[in-house]
């Protein structure tokens, strides 16, 4: 059953600094997409790109990768859809610019070991910026990458966050769709 959507106050915005949110993640997924950290409202309300304006759900929707846009509350319908949502950091903050290179480092190399668990057919990172430093990877683009772990193909998509200038909706929703294509013609 779905949880009812509501809007944290201020206080439990600031609350939320330090917490983790639940992977949604089971073995053998089709795509695990990982977010760079969990923001303070996702954190807050406990659920993944929860801030309104957060472009991730709509993208993942324009890009096939769900028969309807969910909200982030109904964020563990992915599992039946072969997917699933990690964090290169797993704390939340009030932004990704206040992570250290220790933090993506550490979460770099724990996310290598859930990946080596749960064995995705991709693992989509959220960022390109993310992705350099915690895969000491600098000249990596967005799109599918060189490297693998074990059978995982890797892969980078923008970061979905409104924030993010460079990527607009319907940029957005091309980069998903290719990641989509890929994961279609590998099934």
């Amino acid at each position: 059953m779905m949880d009812t959507p509501w809007r944290p106050t201020r206080a439990q915005l600031l609350a939320a600094d330090g917490k983790t949110i639940p992977d949604i993640i089971a073995p053998n997924l089709k795509v695990l997409f990982c977010g760079i950290n969990p923001g303070l409202y996702s954190a807050a309300v406990r659920h993944h790109f929860a801030r309104p304006g957060n472009r991730f759900w709509p993208a993942l929707f324009a890009g096939g990768f769900t028969p309807r846009l969910l909200s982030p509350f109904e964020e563990d319908e992915l599992l039946t859809l072969g997917c699933g949502i990690t964090n290169v950091v797993p704390v939340a903050s009030a932004g990704a610019d206040s992570l250290t290179r220790d933090q993506y480092v550490s979460g770099g190399k724990k996310l290598i070991e859930k990946v080596k668990k749960y064995r995705p057919g991709v693992l989509a990172v959220l960022g390109v910026g993310a992705y350099r430093i915690a895969f000491a990877e600098p000249d990596a683009t967005v799109g599918p990458q060189p490297h693998t772990i074990g059978p995982t193909k890797l892969w980078i998509l923008p970061n979905p966050s409104g924030l993010n200038a460079h990527y607009q909706p319907a940029a957005l929703a091309k980069e998903f769709a290719r990641l989509r294509r890929e994961v279609k013609r590998r099934a």
